[in-house]
């Protein structure tokens, strides 16, 4: 599926419009949530304990998802379309063995950490949700089949409706005045994703193509690809929860609701380093096998390029009204917060390079270079924060993180000038050029279509006056 020039375009605006609603969706469904969980539906020691649970799973969920995601989207996009049913059947049973061993990870683990957050009520929860790695586990599956094959409206659709029915319940419950227990949320969360399963399922139907047999070469094939992955994920997603439980362990679970808070308001500038990264991943899985490397080398400098031209008057944006934002999200209850969020934003503008670096080298085939790159830059996180979370207190966890992202850029950096030779100058040509060019790209153009066509009207009324 090689696409050029009208249909390249049309890819890029169509995909990226719905990618960039989901998330938009996600943060203003996350935001509502969390505002309402925040101030009226449950305590700060509550909201704390659910905060701490919610890192723990997402943990084992993203792990589970980074030995299948990757290679399931790569070898869909840059095969031929004989060999999916046995890439998703393969696919199929690496997600059903992963997910077993979640379960039995959050059996053995979830008593210790309830204990050490000191929150035992979080045990029966943890055990609950259980039901939701299985099903989670096939809506990853559908949601992968449909990225790989370019197509983002189910994706966008079944998100969009399961976050939404969970923050209506919420908003019923604050409306109702209907007290809000932790384990309702899982049994609610059980209730959202067999809806979006539902939907998901219409809109992948058609690509769904499964073979109900083994195929130990693609299992095989699919392992050595995703085994760093899967290492990338369990790093990288340690490295950017690691800091909440410690401090929930070590402070309490109000003080890693603070910095919950902050990560929140952060996430608003993700919004289009996520949606860049989940477009450019299957094209650059395509590209490597039909245009080469120099392809890569564009695509990676031209979307930092683009992410930068964006993130950065937002960042400045939010600096300068952060007292602001948190007040009117979260009030005075967590003081923290502004202070934590002013260092969280500065490293926000690192996160293209390091977010893009990964699909990048991911898709060309050099999973192991981003394992290594990732397992760094978490090694020196995770090493930061106990030594800083005790001499500075919450504001540790985020100074840690602030000097792991500054090491792992210039780590990309090195790697990067090896593999394609990309040039990070490159990025902030793009970046400074990313206006000028949207200007005249589509204001100009548009302009001057409306301006023909309207010349053409005019034209074929001036005939048919004269033939009348």
């Amino acid at each position: 599926m090689k696409l050029r020039g009208r249909g390249k375009d049309f890819y890029w605006i169509r995909s990226g419009f719905f990618t960039i609603l989901q998330n938009l969706s996600g943060v203003f469904f996350g935001f509502a949530s969390f505002y309402l969980l925040v101030h009226y539906l449950l305590d700060e020691h509550t909201f704390g304990s659910w905060t701490l649970f919610l890192s723990a799973v997402t943990v084992l969920e993203i792990v589970r998802s980074g030995l299948v995601q990757n290679a399931l989207i790569k070898f869909i996009s840059g095969s031929d379309e004989a060999e999916h049913p046995k890439i998703i059947s393969s696919s199929f049973i690496i997600m059903g063995i992963l997910t077993i061993g979640c379960i039995i990870i959050s059996l053995i683990f979830s008593p210790i950490l309830a204990n050490a957050w000191d929150s035992p009520e979080l045990i029966p929860i943890f055990h609950l949700y259980n039901v939701v790695f299985l099903l989670s586990g096939i809506l990853v599956q559908f949601n992968c089949i449909e990225q790989a094959n370019f197509k983002f409206r189910g994706i966008f659709i079944s998100s969009f409706v399961r976050q939404g029915i969970f923050t209506g319940y919420l908003f019923a419950c604050f409306i109702l005045n209907i007290k809000v227990e932790l384990v309702n949320l899982v049994y609610l969360q059980i209730f959202t994703i067999l809806i979006s399963l539902f939907l998901s399922y219409r809109y992948v139907k058609p690509n769904l193509n499964l073979s109900f047999k083994i195929y130990p070469e693609w299992i095989k094939k699919m392992y050595h690809f995703s085994k760093y992955a899967f290492g990338t994920s369990v790093s990288g997603i340690l490295a950017n929860t690691i800091d909440q439980m410690m401090v929930g362990a070590m402070i309490s679970p109000t003080a890693s609701g603070a910095f919950n808070v902050a990560v929140r308001i952060t996430n608003l500038v993700d919004i289009p380093t996520n949606a860049v990264a989940t477009i450019v991943f299957p094209q650059s899985a395509m590209r490597i096998e039909t245009e080469g490397k120099e392809a890569i080398k564009y695509l990676y400098e031209k979307s930092v390029g683009v992410l930068l031209a964006i993130l950065i008057p937002a960042v400045l944006f939010l600096f300068l009204i952060s007292d602001y934002v948190v007040y009117v999200i979260v009030g005075n209850n967590y003081d923290d917060a502004v202070s934590l969020l002013h260092v969280t934003l500065l490293y926000s503008l690192l996160i293209p390079y390091g977010r893009q670096v990964g699909t990048i080298l991911d898709s060309i085939g050099k999973t192991r270079v981003t394992f290594f790159i990732v397992l760094a830059t978490a090694s020196v996180n995770i090493g930061l924060n106990y030594p800083m979370i005790a001499y500075f207190g919450v504001m540790g966890a985020a100074y840690a993180s602030l000097v792991a992202a500054i090491f792992g850029f210039f780590i990309a950096k090195i790697i990067l000038r090896k593999e394609l030779n990309i040039r990070l100058r490159n990025t902030l040509i793009y970046a400074y050029k990313f206006y000028p060019e949207m200007y005249d790209k589509y204001y100009i153009r548009a302009k001057r279509v409306l301006y023909s066509r309207m010349k053409k009207r005019k034209s074929f009324s001036s005939t048919n006056n004269k033939n009348k």
